[in-house]
Order: structure tokens, then C-alpha cells, then sequence
């Protein structure tokens, strides 16, 4: 009888000690539970409500606008240059920073003597607010008061005047702000590399190219996920920039999709309806890109 009795005590023991560190678990997670309802749930659930309804700016919910804002979206003339532009921008965009930061990931590693230098130097500029570098190099590509203007005086050369130029002037500036953040990645990634795979492969005779091609680049898998999934979701958020350097121009060529999304809700048709449909659509986008691009980079040990 004394037995069952201290079982049943301890199993009630047992009980309130889990329910005491679940209680407990639910007390950590709660400002951040209410962090990403307020943040997050609601402002998405919102959305998708205004995806529904016709939503002028100025007049609230005017009733159920399914599928047409939808399809407006897709119909705008601006749509496909949008989305052609912003494809292109982040291709570019990716390829430069992944290839930069992972050279100056190595160079920093390898070097010795000005390794903390190169480190802070290349560090540096992502301290600076994107908005902020784009109001400094707009100043920079000035034909009027830029450090270049005598040089685009006399040449007839603009850094922002054509769409290529604009594209590409717009790129060097993201390469300038972020390639120090994608090296400090890819340093992370190269230092998770154990020593001893560099020397096995030295002494079956392996080349550098051959250790690079062999062992750095399949060791950096995890790593070329998490940074080309930063970089491609950021390139295709891109909004900053182009707002600030070009303003969509010149001739309406440099319009991002979010862009868009801001013009079709602030600017010409002030339709929060439409705009927030464009945002669904991208943020599916987005999902489905991310999904892919982590298939793709997942280990043949995951499959």
C-alpha cells in the first residue's frame, strides 16, 4: 500500500514538474510569439484581406474585388519590364557578391600581416545604411556636383542616364555596401573547414585549384545556401536604391517589382487593393524560389 502510495506521489511529481517546465517554456517563447503576430500574422493577414477587396488609399474595405486585382496586377503595363529588370538586377547582383565575398574571404584568410586591416576595411561600408550609401553615391554620379562631373562634361558619359548604366552603377554601389557582409559569411564558412582535409588532400598530391574545386567549394554548401538565399531574396526585394538613385528611370527602365508595388499603392492609381495582390504574388515567388534554391544546394547525404 506505502508503495502505490509514493508511485502515484511520484507520477504527480513527474506531471507538475513537466507542466511547470512547459509553463516555463511558454514564458520564453511568448515575446517573440508576440513579436511575430503582431509583426508578421496580422500585417500578412491584412494584406491578403486588402488582396480581396477594393482598397482605394483614401476610403477604406469598399467590398469584395476577387480576382480582379489579381489580375490588374498581372495586366499592368509595367508588370513584365518589372519583372524582366529585377530577374537581371539579381542575377548580376548575385554573382558579383557571391564571387566577391568568397575571394575576399580567402584573400583575408590567407593574409597574415594585414589580415585585421582587410578585415575592417572591407567591413566597413555594411555599417552604413542602405539608404544612406545610396544618397552618398547619388551624389557621387552628380553630372552637376559629383567628383565626375568634368569627366561626364566632357565625354557625355552618365553613370544613371541610360538603362545599362543605371543598372550597373546601381549594381557597383550593392556590391560596395554588402561584399564585405557576404565575406564575413564566407570566412565563417571557410574557418568550419578543418585543417586536417586541407592537409589529407596536400599529401595525396592535390593542386590548389584541385583542393579548391574538390574540397573548399563541396565543405561551403551550407554556406552557398544561406548566402545566395540572402542574396537573391534581397536583390528581388530591392526598393532603396533604385528609389533613391533613379527613381524607375530613365523611361520607366529601372522600376523594380517592388517599385511597382509602392507605385501602384502611393503614386498614379493609389489602389491599396492591387498592390497588396502584387504582394502576394511576389511573396509566393519568393517562396517557391527559397524552396528551390535549398533543394539545390542540399548535400547528396540529405537527399
Amino acid at each position: 500500500m506505502a508503495f502505490a502510495t509514493a508511485a502515484r506521489e511520484r507520477r504527480r511529481s513527474t506531471m507538475s514538474s513537466r507542466r511547470r517546465s512547459a509553463l516555463t517554456g511558454w514564458l520564453y517563447a511568448s515575446p517573440l510569439a508576440v513579436f511575430v503576430i503582431v509583426l508578421f500574422i496580422l500585417p500578412l493577414g491584412l494584406v491578403l484581406q486588402m488582396s480581396v477587396s477594393d482598397w482605394p488609399l483614401l476610403g477604406g474595405n469598399q467590398g469584395v474585388n476577387f480576382p480582379d486585382n489579381y489580375v490588374n496586377a498581372i495586366d499592368n503595363r509595367f508588370f513584365v519590364d518589372s519583372v524582366i529588370f529585377t530577374l537581371k538586377y539579381t542575377v548580376a547582383a548575385t554573382v558579383l557578391l557571391i564571387g566577391l565575398g568568397l575571394g575576399l574571404a580567402m584573400l583575408v584568410q590567407e593574409s597574415t600581416r594585414w589580415k585585421g586591416f582587410l578585415r575592417s576595411s572591407f567591413l566597413i561600408p555594411s555599417a552604413l545604411g542602405l539608404a544612406s550609401a545610396s544618397l552618398l553615391f547619388y551624389v557621387l554620379y552628380s553630372p552637376s556636383a559629383g567628383p565626375f562631373a568634368d569627366f561626364m562634361e566632357r565625354t557625355g558619359i552618365t553613370f544613371l542616364g541610360t538603362p545599362t548604366g543605371a543598372l550597373w552603377s546601381t549594381v557597383f554601389l550593392i556590391v560596395w555596401r554588402y561584399a564585405g557582409f557576404y565575406m564575413l559569411l564566407m570566412l565563417v564558412g571557410l574557418q568550419g573547414i578543418p585543417d586536417e582535409v586541407y592537409e589529407a588532400a596536400r599529401i595525396d598530391g592535390a593542386s590548389r585549384w584541385q583542393i579548391f574545386r574538390r574540397v573548399t567549394l563541396p565543405l561551403l554548401r551550407p554556406t552557398f545556401a544561406l548566402t545566395v538565399v540572402l542574396c537573391v531574396t534581397g536583390s528581388l526585394l530591392a526598393f532603396e536604391q533604385f528609389y533613391i538613385l533613379t527613381k524607375g528611370g530613365p523611361d520607366n527602365s529601372t522600376i523594380t517589382v517592388v517599385q511597382l508595388i509602392y507605385n501602384m499603392a502611393f503614386q498614379g492609381q493609389n489602389d491599396l487593393g492591387m498592390a497588396a495582390a502584387l504582394s502576394i504574388i511576389v511573396l509566393g515567388a519568393l517562396i517557391v524560389i527559397n524552396i528551390f534554391q535549398l533543394r539545390a544546394f542540399r548535400s547528396p547525404d540529405e537527399e
